[in-house]
């Protein structure tokens, strides 16, 4: 049998830091690598490609010092709806008004509100809500009058130039590709980024314009923060490799009771396909400037990890908070406080389901099996892949032992540092056998006490065959 396991044993659930001043600089990163984070993100929405290329030297230098993979991922902008130039830069806005929006860049006129966005204006009907500057001032559509729309506030409040625009109750005909994304997109792709995150998608043609433009190969995320998107929530993560629960502008556009009924849903649908799903914003906004998070904001981080997220992720906390090391270092108590619950108690385990509902493939089925001969046998399992598919599907299944995931290519090791319950580390010899297979196995396992693994790979391995072969492995 096996030896007892280690006094701290493998978190399950990933931690995304984002990137910014407060974490900038390679030791800076190695801190919060040291700490728990598994993936940098990029805010493509700041910055110039200058810095971009910047901090990603720093992080693969923090990544070659703390000797383990690190994925970087691209968080595209999207298409930004803005106010055009207001008179005098903005003004108060009383209850009684009404104001024309028309499609325009500018205007001298306080009674006419420019959009610089004709296909927003065109799109709205009568009744339809315009939120401004992340809700700040609710407008109502109150009149059709040619191609303007007359507005009136559901409150008094203040208008500003270039304020955010967001139209909760009706799809904008504008693609989630803007010229700005293509160039960042490329630029990401160049300097070896491994996940690109679309912002705004609203549906499943957004995530195939984007695999056109940046190729079949590109590890595509999408961000679910329209309300419109939850309407075609199961194309778009079919079309997806992941997916994001943005909760900062989904929060804008919709009411503050429904945003956790939609994190359930796109976790549970997410879960269902097989696909890794990303809880995001505001997991613990206070340590921006607070040492400490509060207890509802632990409450909302161990929620993801009960409902089964394959990761969460921190934003301004790291990216311009006071204390970002002690925020990821917090993050990665309460998963790991969360995960030791989840699997002392079989009743909350069966809030995030062991496995799929139904194999549809000869590879669907191997990482079912695989992972539950690993659990009757209490035994690490070993996934031998070259694309990390293989192991992206055996982590889906959820197992209660540990996946390392062996590979290849140091571009894959990455990419799994996303994925729920794996270590994937890198073997650089190809192998031409199952028994090479078994020797590398052997070979990175040789620290460990444990006298017993479940192994799964394709084979022949060479001929990139899906996964169809399951090995249990006694070690002398």
């Amino acid at each position: 049998m096996t030896s007892s396991p280690p006094a701290r044993p493998r978190r399950r659930t990933k931690i995304l830091a984002t990137i910014g001043p407060a974490s900038d600089g390679a030791h800076r990163m190695e801190e919060l690598l040291e700490a728990g984070v598994n993936v940098f993100r990029l805010n493509f929405s700041h910055g110039d490609h200058a810095q971009h290329a910047a901090r990603i030297a720093a992080a693969r230098e923090a990544e070659d010092a703390i000797g383990r993979p690190l994925a970087l991922l691209a968080d595209l902008q999207g298409p930004k709806l803005r106010l055009g130039d207001l008179p005098g830069g903005g003004f108060d806005v009383r209850i009684s008004a009404e104001l024309r929006l028309r499609a325009a860049s500018a205007s001298d006129d306080p009674a006419i509100v420019p959009v610089p966005h004709p296909e927003l204006v065109s799109s709205l009907q009568l009744g339809d809500r315009l939120l401004i500057d992340d809700g700040k001032m609710t407008l109502i559509v109150v009149r059709v009058d040619g191609e303007d729309r007359v507005v009136r506030p559901l409150a008094p409040g203040h208008l500003s130039s270039r304020k955010g625009i967001a139209a909760p109750n009706r799809p904008i005909p504008i693609p989630a590709l803007t010229e700005k994304d293509i160039a960042d997109g490329h630029f990401a792709l160049e300097h070896g980024v491994d996940y690109l995150a679309l912002s705004f998608v609203q549906r499943a043609d957004d995530i195939a314009m984007a695999r056109k433009e940046f190729g079949p190969g590109v590890s595509l995320i999408a961000k679910i923060e329209k309300p419109h998107a939850l309407d075609h929530l199961d194309a778009i993560i079919a079309q997806a490799d992941a997916v994001m629960v943005a909760r900062g502008d989904l929060g804008v556009e919709l009411s503050p009771e429904q945003v956790p009924i939609a994190q359930r849903r796109i976790v549970r649908v997410a879960r269902t396909a097989g696909k890794p799903v990303i809880v995001a914003t505001h997991m613990l906004e206070s340590m921006i400037e607070a040492p400490v998070p509060t207890r509802a904001e632990a409450n909302d981080v161990a929620t993801a990890v009960y409902q089964g997220a394959d990761a969460v992720m921190l934003s301004a906390e790291s990216a311009v908070g006071r204390h970002p090391t002690a925020a990821v270092a917090i993050m990665d108590r309460i998963i790991r406080a969360i995960e030791t619950d989840r699997e002392e108690n079989p009743s909350v385990s069966a809030t995030a389901p062991r496995t799929l509902p139904s194999p549809t493939s000869t590879a669907d089925a191997c990482a079912l099996a695989a992972a539950k001969l690993a659990d009757d046998l209490d035994c690490p399992l070993v996934v031998f892949t070259r694309s990390g598919a293989s192991a992206t599907r055996v982590s889906a299944t959820r197992p209660r032992q540990s996946i390392h995931a062996l590979t290849p290519n140091l571009p894959t090791a990455r990419k799994l540092s996303l994925i729920w319950g794996i270590d994937g580390e890198l073997e650089p010899e190809e192998p031409k056998s199952f028994d090479d297979i078994l020797d590398a196995v052997t070979r990175h396992e040789s620290a460990s006490s444990f006298k017993r693994f479940v192994i799964t790979a394709g084979y022949p391995y060479a001929s990139d065959n899906s996964t169809d072969t399951i090995k249990v492995v006694e070690r002398k």
